[in-house]
């Protein structure tokens, strides 16, 4: 059963490790500052993904004074819990200068030059789970929410940027790792089941590009 179109702007780079990633990205960050003199900002993914790709990024000589990074979802946690998205994210960026702006629920996000999104075995992107019904005309860019069930590993309230919130970008990336994660990926793009990726996916007008 299909549930939406199959996506057409989306773009799998197949085998690509962190170095391949930090490049694209890396390159994509050059060029949105290049393009304007005022500040950048991005949204960037918790989870395990995404900091030894952030280890080398800090390679490249980007401004950072002039990016500003939202995380894209948070567990309401202290900032110094291991379980803090934000808290990690300022650590690895902060000391080179970011502008790192935790999650608030009265919180108005910019437009993003990149959304950087993870995605879970059970379709949910940044903390919209299957149980919350995210929609992609949410009036509200930023929810606090409760999955159901809870992962045990992260049993916490969470605050999250909405689906609206997330397609406000000029570009959106996935790093994909594992193939249980591929295959619901990929049946999101093919408009196979109606699970939050998919959602985001079916409403995306932007360059979408996964790294898997």
């Amino acid at each position: 059963m299909l549930f939406a179109a199959a996506v057409k702007n989306a773009n799998v780079i197949e085998g690509a490790g962190d170095a391949r990633v930090a490049e694209w990205l890396g390159d994509r960050l050059d060029a949105a500052l290049g393009g304007t003199a005022g500040t950048v900002a991005v949204t960037l993914p918790g989870g395990s993904t995404p900091f030894p790709i952030l280890e080398r990024l800090q390679e490249r000589a980007i401004d950072w004074s002039r990016v500003e990074v939202w995380p894209g979802d948070d567990r309401i946690v202290p900032e110094d819990h291991p379980a803090s998205n934000t808290g990690r994210i300022r650590a690895a960026l902060e000391p080179l200068g970011a502008r790192i702006v935790p999650l608030e629920e009265d919180a108005a996000p910019p437009r993003f030059a990149i959304a950087w999104l993870g995605m879970g075995a059970d379709g949910h992107i940044a903390s919209l789970f299957p149980n919350t019904d995210p929609r992609p005309d949410d009036p509200r860019p930023v929810r606090r929410l409760t999955p159901d069930p809870l992962p045990p590993e992260a049993p916490f309230d969470r605050i999250t940027l909405t689906i609206p919130a997330l397609l406000a970008s000029e570009e959106i990336m996935f790093v994909i790792r594992g193939a249980d994660k591929r295959t619901v990926f990929d049946g999101a793009l093919r408009g196979e089941h109606d699970l939050p990726v998919a959602r985001l996916l079916a409403a995306a007008r932007q360059p979408v590009t996964c790294f898997a």
